[in-house]
């Protein structure tokens, strides 16, 4: 028997090797896409998402969405547009199950639905629910009854540049919480809104503590607009879940003003939303 020669057998090591190599290199990898959903939100109204299993994480792709879980449960996504009108953008869910979900979002200022849930394996249908469970015709209703209230708040108030700005009526029923707000134009140059957002925030004692806060989403806004002209004025009512603000924190309500510099922010403490009026 022919003995092998250390070169040899280096020479077919390295052969070996490079066939290893390219077999490797061959391996293909299948790809497959993930369902993208679509849906539809407003400045005025939220939309819900329910899933079948608890949120693990949520990654918006523009700011112009707002997103949070909803009060109280795991499974439930509310999401509204943050202002009138924006570029499509999505948004990603990941969920207990370590499933990924993908929405496509776009503003639409009448949504045809409010809420959805997942159904199926591998999520593919989503189904509506009946809107008779959010009763969104009875909402409207105790809106206009706000809006056209005698009854006022006072001493909840801001102004800056012929801008004034109150929350003038807290009313309540039931479960349901309403603000009515004012915005008054008193210059020439029309007031275009880009923001307005309600916070619970912690009231800051030192600039070493960390401040939180927690956005509250109206599930109504009833007069909804934009833009407030010049020596004119608007009331908007914001239809929240009730809510009371817990020792330490207070309502902040901030009013921001499209491409200039009059922004306003109003403060409100507990004492003033548990006198709220009831409405009927």
């Amino acid at each position: 028997m022919k003995k092998i020669s250390p070169v040899m057998a280096i020479g077919i090591f390295l052969l070996f090797t490079i066939f290893k190599a390219q077999a490797q290199t061959n391996t293909t990898w299948q790809t497959k896409a993930i369902e993208t959903y679509h849906v539809t939100v407003a400045f005025s109204k939220t939309t819900n998402i329910i899933f079948p299993y608890s949120i693990v994480s949520v990654d918006i792709g523009s700011r112009d969405v707002l997103a949070q879980k909803a009060k109280g449960v795991e499974n439930i996504l509310q999401i509204k547009a943050a202002k009138d009108s924006f570029p499509q953008t999505n948004i990603s869910i990941i969920t207990a199950d370590g499933k990924l979900t993908s929405f496509l979002v776009d503003y639409d200022n009448q949504p045809s639905v409010l809420n959805l849930a997942l159904t199926g394996v591998g999520r593919q249908n989503i189904i509506s629910i009946p809107s008779e469970n959010i009763n969104q015709e009875q909402m409207e209703h105790f809106a206009k009854m706000a809006s056209e209230s005698k009854s006022k708040a006072r001493g909840i108030k801001d102004k800056t540049f012929g801008i004034r700005f109150k929350l003038n009526g807290i009313f309540i029923h039931e479960d349901i919480m309403l603000l009515r707000f004012n915005i008054s134009n008193q210059t020439n140059i029309n007031y275009d809104i880009d923001q307005l957002r309600l916070f619970i925030r912690d009231q800051k004692k030192s600039k070493r503590t960390a401040t939180q806060e927690i956005e509250i989403l109206p599930v109504l806004v009833q007069n909804n607009t934009s833009k407030v002209a010049g020596q004119s004025d608007n009331t908007i009512v914001f239809v929240v879940p009730k809510f009371t603000i817990p020792d330490k924190k207070y309502l902040a309500v901030q009013l921001m003003e499209k491409n200039g510099g009059r922004h306003l922010e109003l403060h409100v403490k507990n004492k003033k939303i548990v006198k709220a009026v009831p409405i009927d």
